[in-house]
């Protein structure tokens, strides 16, 4: 592994490394982190196959090792046999029937071992369906059959928020095997949108143990994305503790934690380098330091000494510009400059220093937003902004969201059509009859079960009107306001289909169609479910095909958070401060959205409303650039500029 391309580890100091107790491994992207485990798995099959032996692995499910399976499918297409290997899964929820959407024997199928030679026998997964009388029997036998083949020859894991492995939760030992085990609340609010709400998820499961796993030959833990940033830091950097799972790896001598940059962010090596060794001085990296120093000393930028920057880490940077006000004029006047009032660019302005250009003007907008909800949640006051101020504004949202929609919701406004048609006896289709189909449907429908193509299609229309509603509110008419409905996201399940050409053809076909001077996106990539990863990668890809248009040379591409997370401000291109009844504006679009009120179907880890959590991360933003030394203001969104 030493020798890929493509791992920011290459050329490390030791010193960098000298917190970290499992070796980890860092790469720029998922799919390359992906390709690079699934090739050690196929390098080992092979090696046991030229020794005639058999290949044990330990496999887990969930998100994370999905492009693993995908890469492992397309190595069997090329060559690769699986008859030499035995796989044992981690885990399944109990109970658990192996047909349901939510159970790993299917979802192990679907992903992997329908697509390829393995030998029906040597699949071995928990077993969901057993009387609870013979569940620790099953157990004891799951061991023997490990030890039966020699032990795991290589173990793949990956890791929840609360640290577990498998679905060991805080309090395991090391040296439990496999048995049942409670679901940790966190876990099973994690769980929730994979089985459409916290009340349908089973609260046990069978897993195998820590003591099972670090008895494995080798073990590769993998982590994506920013919300496994914290765990990975602690698991790799904290001492072992039961209250952390995944640490006891630190004591196996064959274990390595593959992760990408987002998910290796809070690492000391990735967030403060300049603590562990010399760094190399770039603008992104000073302005990351200062901002960072400020905090731990608790100043402002202009208040920092010589000896602050000596005292943490940072003398080398205060030697080079010769004295700490050097360095706090340079950063302080960096961050001054990302605050504008005119997202869309100021008409008639001298704008050197400012985020967006002046000219073109009035310009034409295009606000991409993956649910019907994303754009006024994460970027509302900007939206309302942009369209105060004269420019050409488009949304266009990117699926129907229509899973996040409450069955209630359905029967109400079912009964709301049949309602007025008997009062008004409007003419046209038989409004009653499809009010007792989707009841009927409703009433008998089972946790998890795909909703009909009658109750999909009334939730898309909720959205929709929802949509259309905070549109309507921020001021856009309603021929910019554009439902694209990506084919990826239309499976009625949490789990989406991997984006396609059909996907990228209808974003490319938008842009063409506006030819915007600027593009809005969804850069959250810590969604839980997905969606928003999807939907900018999407987006992405038709920017690359567009790369020739005369138009593109003069769009300005920025991205938003605010629905799982924010920017950190060391990161930001664009403040846009917010005043106090900009912030209530921004509120009454989101309240247009009244199925994601109250009470959203999928509201992930924060038990917060989304417009409670959008002000919330806004007004920090804005207290921290308070205390940074710049101007008060009641809230801030925050956007990083995308060059490609």
């Amino acid at each position: 592994m030493k020798n890929e391309p493509n791992i920011v580890n290459q050329g490390l100091d030791v010193n960098l490394v000298r917190y970290e107790k499992i070796p980890t491994w860092i790469f720029p992207e998922e799919s390359k982190a992906s390709k690079i485990v699934a090739k050690e798995i196929a390098g080992l099959i092979t090696l046991k196959q030229k020794q005639k032996k058999v290949c044990v692995l330990g496999f887990p499910t969930g998100s994370t090792p999905v492009g693993v399976y995908e890469e492992l499918v397309r190595l069997h297409k090329k060559g690769l046999s699986f008859q030499n290997v035995v796989t044992f899964n981690t885990d399944e929820y109990y109970p658990m029937n192996p047909e349901e959407l939510q159970s790993y024997v299917r979802f192990m199928r679907e992903h992997l071992f329908d697509h390829i030679d393995i030998k029906e026998k040597n699949i071995h997964i928990p077993d969901g369906t057993l009387p609870l009388e013979k569940v620790q029997a099953f157990c004891n036998w799951y061991e023997e059959k490990i030890a039966e083949f020699g032990g795991i020859d290589l173990q793949l894991l990956g890791i929840g928020r609360t640290g577990h492995i498998g679905f060991n939760e805080p309090g395991s030992y090391k040296n439990s095997r496999t048995r049942l085990i409670a679901l940790d609340s966190l876990t099973v609010a994690d769980a929730s949108s994979d089985f459409f709400g916290e009340e349908n998820v089973p609260r046990r499961a069978i897993t195998m143990g820590i003591g099972t796993f670090v008895e494995a030959k080798k073990v590769i833990l993998m982590a994506w994305g920013e919300g496994k940033a914290k765990i990975v830091k602690q698991t790799v950097e904290d001492s072992v503790s039961d209250a952390l799972p995944a640490s006891y790896l630190q004591s196996h001598p064959n274990t390595k934690i593959i992760v990408d940059t987002a998910a290796a962010a809070e690492l000391t090596r990735m967030k403060t380098p300049w603590l562990v060794g010399d760094c190399k001085w770039d603008e992104k990296m000073i302005r990351k330091a200062v901002v960072w120093l400020c905090q731990h000393v608790d100043k402002p930028i202009l208040k920092l000494t010589n000896r602050d920057y000596n005292d943490n880490g940072m003398s080398d940077l205060a030697a080079e510009y010769g004295s700490a006000y050097r360095i706090n004029l340079k950063i302080f006047n960096d961050l001054q400059h990302t605050i504008t009032g005119w997202p869309g660019g100021k008409p008639n302005a001298d704008d050197t220093n400012r985020p967006e250009r002046a000219k073109p003007f009035p310009k034409r907008v295009v606000i991409f937003s993956p649910h019907p909800d994303d754009d006024v949640i994460s970027m509302g006051g900007t939206f309302i902004r942009l369209a105060d101020h004269g420019n050409e504004v488009h949304v266009a949202y990117q699926t129907s969201g229509n899973i996040a929609v409450f069955d209630d919701d359905v029967i109400r406004f079912a009964d709301f059509v049949t309602d007025y048609q008997k009062s008004f006896g409007a003419e046209g289709p038989d409004y009653e009859a499809l009010f007792r189909q989707v009841q009927d449907f409703i009433r008998n429908k089972q946790p998890g079960q795909v909703d009909s193509e009658e109750v999909r299609q009334v939730k898309t229309l909720i959205r929709e009107g929802e949509a259309k509603s905070a549109c309507r509110f921020v001021g856009i008419p309603e021929e910019n306001i554009h439902f694209l409905d990506m084919p990826f996201y239309e499976t009625g399940t949490v789990k989406k289909k991997p984006f396609g050409k059909k996907d990228v053809d209808i974003i490319v076909d938008l842009l063409e169609k506006i030819q915007p001077h600027q593009i809005y996106a969804a850069g959250d990539l810590s969604d839980p479910h997905g969606t928003h990863r999807v939907c900018l990668d999407a987006i992405l890809r038709a920017l690359d095909e567009v790369k020739d248009s005369d138009w593109i040379q003069d769009c300005y591409v920025w991205l938003y958070r605010g629905a799982w997370q924010e920017w950190n401000i060391s990161e930001v291109d664009m403040a846009v401060p917010l005043s106090p009844d900009e912030v209530e504006r921004k509120r009454k679009a989101i309240f247009k959205h009244q199925s994601q009120k109250d009470s959203a179907l999928f509201p992930g880890s924060d038990e917060r409303e989304f417009w409670q959590r959008a002000e919330a991360r806004n007004h920090a933003t804005a207290v921290l650039y308070d205390k940074l030394g710049m101007a008060e203001y009641e809230a801030f969104e925050a956007f990083v500029r995308y060059l490609p």
